[in-house]
């Protein structure tokens, strides 16, 4: 059993001296905040936190590979491991829970020259599925009618990678990069088309190599007009064909 680490920066009654963990998760339910895989959490995580949060994780990995009966203390590919795991899940696979939101600065698009065509952004993705921490690959095709702000190309990616690295569902994923990218810009003509591999699927389970999985999200035009559907799709199309293999 470790040392109780000092959590004095919360003023919860019954945790001056508690698991960091134990107290930001009481602090979440008394607040009513939900803190599934796929939430963020970043209003109760600052870097400090986190970097104690990742000390404690490092002991309950620990635990885990001596349950696994791995020696990690004279086995030389086992030492340091669980820190590298704790350090991956609140860096890297996971950074998106405990990360505020990319600053996606918006530009007016209201002048007399305003663009009014469908934009179709291309992202790359890696997420984790929830019920297995096993790598979701892909890459989402976000689509938008534009309307009276624009942001900077890389947003769309910043964003969808922001929601991506949580432990999600694609169905969920899907969603919630139609929802934040309608956030960030004020538009609700948006659509999401993700395809992408699981690693439940490939490396578990029923072991399937060549197993896709497609989601569509539809908002606004996207949905209601059929021509601004296909357009979309077409556009979807073409990019693949012209995608780096």
């Amino acid at each position: 059993m470790t040392e109780s680490v000092s959590f004095n920066n919360i003023d919860d009654k019954g945790y001056e001296e508690a698991y960091l963990a134990d107290a930001i998760r009481f602090k979440m339910k008394r607040d009513n905040k939900r803190f599934w895989a796929g939430d963020n959490i970043s209003d109760y995580v600052d870097e400090q936190t986190k970097a104690q949060l990742i000390d404690e994780a490092t002991v309950a990995f620990e635990r885990v590979l001596d349950t696994l009966l791995i020696d990690r203390e004279n086995d030389p590919n086992s030492k340091g491991t669980a820190r590298r795991l704790a350090n991956m899940y609140f860096n890297e696979i996971m950074a998106g829970r405990y990360e505020e939101s990319p600053n996606a600065t918006a530009f007016p698009n209201d002048t007399a020259g305003a663009y009014e065509g469908m934009l179709v952004v291309r992202s790359e993705l890696k997420s984790m599925c929830s019920h297995h921490h096993q790598p979701v690959t892909g890459v989402a095709y976000i689509g938008i009618i534009a309307g009276a702000k624009l942001i900077g190309l890389s947003k769309y990616t910043r964003i969808a990678q922001w929601c991506a690295r949580r432990g999600t569902l694609q169905e969920e994923l899907c969603m919630d990069i139609a929802r934040e990218i309608e956030l960030a810009t004020g538009s609700r003509d948006v659509a999401v088309y993700i395809q992408a591999t699981h690693g439940c699927c490939e490396n578990r389970g029923i072991m399937a190599h060549s197993s896709l999985t497609q989601t569509t999200v539809l908002h606004g035009a996207f949905k209601t007009d059929q021509s601004v559907k296909k357009e979309f799709f077409d556009n979807i199309k073409l990019q693949q064909d012209f995608a780096p293999r």
